[in-house]
């Protein structure tokens, strides 16, 4: 009996040795309405690599051979083959997921968060934010995804950033919604704190100054924002205490110099007060005469 099953078990392999691919199954995983990959795309993507697997003896099919050719399609992020029994080659793939599109000069293409790259067509559009810029294997368009996923996960500033354009890793602009000027992140590093300081110049500054006074706003010295005057060469600076930093800021430390004059910011109170000086002097000049 022990002969009879280690002969069956021999005969077995060999039978399944012989045997010939009837047909190749394909599986995309994450298939929905945005996708670009099909089952059939596949086959004639292996047919295009050189693989000609049907009525071939399964034996002879290198399965792991065919997963690294599909895995170096720029389509795809996953793939894993299989020989299955009754002939039958199994491969089940997973589409590239965009996260960024980047415009670089002539070219467009979309990157996953691994940072590959598929060229972007006609065929396929994938609603994800925009960055224009040349990036390099050492300095790729993922290393702004930290900054970008924080923009996307806030409503407000989701609804302001329109897009990313990096002139190189220390000067990366982003332009927002406001038309009329562009603001200079720096690097894409302590973008939270950038951001908080961004939105106080908005909400402090700018209705003082005029929304289309400036053409760049920028924010990546600490403890401090630079806003350059439209078309002209002086710098508007804002300062402020150090506890900006914190959830809770002290905006009646915030004050603007422009061209050495300084305007600052102070509450309703303040104003009141400056408001009934100027009255009174002018009450004391009229019963003068």
């Amino acid at each position: 009996m022990a002969a009879l099953l280690l002969w069956g078990i021999f005969w077995a392999r060999g039978k399944a040795a012989d045997e010939l691919c009837q047909r190749v199954e394909v599986t995309i995983d994450n298939a929905d309405s945005t996708q670009f990959v099909t089952p059939q795309g596949v086959i004639a993507e292996l047919a295009k690599l050189g693989f000609k697997v049907v009525g071939k003896p399964m034996w002879q099919i290198d399965a792991s051979r065919i997963e690294q050719a599909l895995l170096r399609s720029e389509y795809l992020e996953k793939a894993e083959c299989v020989k299955a029994t009754g002939g039958v080659l199994m491969i089940r793939a997973s589409q590239l997921v965009p996260v960024l599109r980047v415009f670089d000069g002539d070219q467009s293409y979309y990157v996953n968060r691994h940072g590959k790259r598929m060229a972007a067509t006609a065929s396929y559009h994938a609603d994800v934010p925009v960055v224009q810029g040349h990036f390099t294997l050492q300095y790729p368009a993922t290393r702004l995804l930290p900054m970008v996923e924080y923009v996307e996960s806030d409503s407000l500033l989701r609804s302001l950033v329109t897009m990313y354009t990096m002139r190189d890793s220390d000067n990366i602009f982003i332009t927002p919604a406001i038309h009329g000027h562009v603001v200079n992140m720096g690097s894409a590093t302590d973008y939270e704190a950038k951001f908080r300081k961004l939105m106080l110049f908005y909400r402090k500054v700018m209705p003082a100054k005029g929304w289309d006074n400036y053409d760049t706003i920028s924010v990546k010295w600490d403890h401090q924002v630079v806003a350059t005057r439209r078309q002209k060469a002086v710098k508007v600076e804002m300062t402020y205490d150090t506890a900006f930093d914190e959830p809770a800021p002290d905006l009646q430390t915030i004050a603007v110099d422009d061209n050495r004059h300084t305007l600052a910011i102070d509450d309703k109170k303040k104003q009141d007060t400056k408001d009934k000086k100027k009255q009174d002097t002018k009450d004391k000049k009229q019963n003068s005469r």
